[in-house]
């Protein structure tokens, strides 16, 4: 039993790391479906301000959400040079819009920390938990928060 708790200790997970704006965030690697290169999605009435509206991937309506408007942040002017990341959270499967994608690291679960609580910062409802990479703040994404307010609102 000691050698599952050592195990435990030292679990690590895989993130993928990315920028929004000038922040570094990170998901786990196990949502992530695919990363795309920007494409125009067709806007949808009444969707929230954060929704940029749908694209066609093989057949499948995906609704791509701009992750910095989501986050609170000023909407992305998107180029050539910008990515959406395919997400899939439970049944719920969406395009994250983000600047770029940097890395895809592997991080020791003890070195991941909860963040701060700060009522003011809207920010940390998306945030499940912090690391230190490289003397760079990494913000984990909570996916599922993120999502699960983005499909209640459009609905």
């Amino acid at each position: 039993m000691s050698n599952q708790l050592s195990n435990s200790k030292t679990s690590e997970i895989e993130l993928l790391s990315f920028r929004v704006g000038e922040q570094e965030f990170a998901l786990d690697i196990m949502s992530v479906r695919e990363i795309r290169g920007w494409t125009r999605a067709t806007p949808l009435p009444h969707s929230p301000p954060f929704v940029r509206g749908v694209i066609n991937l093989r057949g499948t309506v995906l609704p791509i959400i701009d992750l910095a408007a989501r986050l609170g942040q000023h909407s992305t002017d998107p180029s050539e040079r910008n990515v959406f990341i395919v997400v899939q959270s439970g049944e719920e499967t969406v395009g994250l819009l983000v600047d770029a994608v940097s890395d895809i690291l592997s991080i020791k679960t003890e070195e991941l920390q909860s963040p701060p609580e700060m009522a003011a910062d809207t920010n940390n409802i998306f945030v499940e938990s912090l690391t230190i990479v490289e003397d760079r703040m990494l913000r984990v994404l909570d996916l599922r928060a993120a999502l699960l307010s983005s499909s209640s609102e459009a609905a």
